[in-house]
């Protein structure tokens, strides 16, 4: 397997092929809208408050609980890019934002959505996705920092909950309706998917999204102090404005969805560069400057496996440093399974930059790709040695384990899925260990912990209908006590998603 497979081979269940911000947008205003019942919301584990009320109080906790639920269902919807590389980067990149932008709490899930589009978005509960095309439309890490700041001053502002209040002024369409529309928009039904998501209620959907764009001024206030606070340039977001301007002006009613539902004015721009001029230049970070464009390097090589050569030119066009070039080479390398120029490559550029992990952690990633798993495992232990709690690196070793000697791999997993219980991936090789270790009741359990978090209910009660017959076979009634516990909570897991 390659080592940007993710999108030859690793993208999780594809349905549609892109998820754009009118999604989010929606999701935020039609998540409180009435349903045909309002007994048709069963109280739940999340905790849900009654969404066919008229009420638009909501609390962070509820923001968090809805977020959660929508994720599953997003999760549903979309093909991921499974890259632990780069989440574990835009995971620093979020975290280091977070403190300066008045939010409430600090856990957050980031997803990839494997897209060429241009696109980000945060959602109540710490849920932010990237797509994989923001990469290719940010030239440097402060620009792509300052999209991200942004969508974290939603959050902060809690425009989700004041859209609520919405409700007693505009009748909004059903939540039904809205999921049918935003597979249509997903799918690539452009600025005519908006129109589908509510059938004739259209206006009501126009109506909400204009009142929503009056949260952006908002959210580009507490985005840009965050991003000036954090040690980035704040100078980046006005430049990142103009650059969405002119491809909105190039591309008209082509223009990714982005630019529809996120208008970028002049007056918008104007008011970010003053707000700009204001704060103080960040001081030249270079080795937070190359690992961006070492990690944006991945996104443009996956976004270009059929022709590795177009994204080497975006590099250039974009005076990318040499060191990002020779990583980009590298990975293009080992994708034409040229495995040993490309670890001696990486290992050139470690030995220039050790103190950037995602170089080594590539190199670990192209041994185990290539099937070379003791070498995988002795690069694998160097870098853990130096920093032991490097998820990338350790799923990497699982991986390798789970080839090698099943049973280790498990117990090693058993540490992870307590560490990183929201984390599909982690659950997916768990039961993948602790099937081929013998221990087949607990591999249906992991399975249906997989399958729920996909937000995939029916698939999960089979593997939970599996876990517990094997169970009981094997005499295993903890187990068993264990797996009917967890089916109670997938039942109130179902009935958070099919609220929306």
């Amino acid at each position: 397997m390659s080592l940007l497979s993710p999108l030859s081979g690793r993208v999780r269940h594809a349905r549609t092929t892109r998820v754009t911000l009118s999604s989010l947008l929606l999701s935020l205003t039609l998540m409180g809208a009435s349903l045909a019942s309002p007994s048709a919301v069963a109280q739940n584990d999340y905790g849900l408050p009654d969404l066919g009320s008229a009420s638009g109080g909501i609390s962070s906790n509820d923001e968090y609980r809805i977020g959660r639920a929508w994720l599953r269902q997003f999760r549903a919807h979309v093909r991921e890019w499974d890259d632990p590389i780069t989440l574990d980067w835009i995971n620093g990149i979020v975290r280091k934002l977070a403190p300066w932008s008045e939010l409430d709490r600090n856990d957050f899930i980031i997803t990839l959505v494997a897209s060429s589009q241009l696109n980000a978005f945060a959602v109540p509960g710490g849920v932010v996705g990237v797509n994989t095309g923001l990469f290719a439309f940010a030239p440097d890490r402060d620009a792509f920092a300052s999209v991200l700041a942004h969508e974290l001053g939603h959050l902060s502002q809690h425009h989700f909950a004041r859209n609520m209040e919405r409700q007693a002024e505009t009748r909004l369409p059903t939540l039904a309706g809205f999921l049918a529309g935003m597979v249509i928009a997903a799918g690539g039904g452009g600025s005519a998917g908006l129109a589908t998501m509510a059938g004739t209620q259209a206006a009501a959907i126009s109506d909400q999204l204009a009142y929503s764009r009056r949260f952006e001024q908002e959210a580009d206030r507490v985005g840009i102090e965050a991003l000036a606070r954090a040690g980035f340039d704040p100078e980046a977001m006005p430049r990142m404005f103009r650059s969405m301007q002119r491809m909105a002006s190039l591309q008209g009613s082509n223009a990714p969805e982005f630019l529809l539902t996120h208008p970028v004015t002049e007056a918008r721009i104007g008011d970010t560069q003053a707000r700009a001029d204001a704060l103080e230049t960040a001081t030249p970070d270079p080795l937070g400057t190359l690992a961006y464009e070492m990690i944006r390097a991945r996104a443009l090589l996956a976004l270009n496996l059929s022709q590795p050569s177009q994204g080497l030119v975006t590099l250039r066009e974009d005076s990318a440093d040499p060191d990002a070039i020779a990583y980009y080479q590298a990975l293009a390398a080992a994708e034409n399974h040229e495995i040993d120029s490309a670890l001696a490559a990486l290992d050139r550029l470690h030995d220039k930059h050790p103190d950037l992990t995602l170089i080594s952690a590539s190199a670990i990633e192209v041994a185990r790709d290539a099937r070379r798993y003791d070498e995988a495992t002795q690069r694998a232990r160097r870098l853990l040695r130096l920093q032991p709690d490097y998820l990338p690196t350790r799923l990497a070793l699982a991986e390798v384990r789970l080839q090698q000697d099943p049973a280790s791999a498990r117990q090693q997993l058993e540490d992870m899925r307590r560490e990183h219980p929201d984390d599909p991936k982690v659950w997916n090789l768990a039961a993948e260990a602790s099937g081929r270790s013998g221990h087949q009741a607990e591999a249906f359990l992991y399975r249906a912990e997989f399958e729920q978090l996909e937000g995939r209910m029916d698939s999960a009660f089979a593997q939970l209908k599996l876990a517990d017959e094997a169970a009981r076979k094997a005499d295993d009634f903890a187990l068993a006590n264990r797996i009917n516990a967890r089916r109670e909570d997938f039942k109130d897991y179902r009935n958070a998603i099919e609220a929306f």
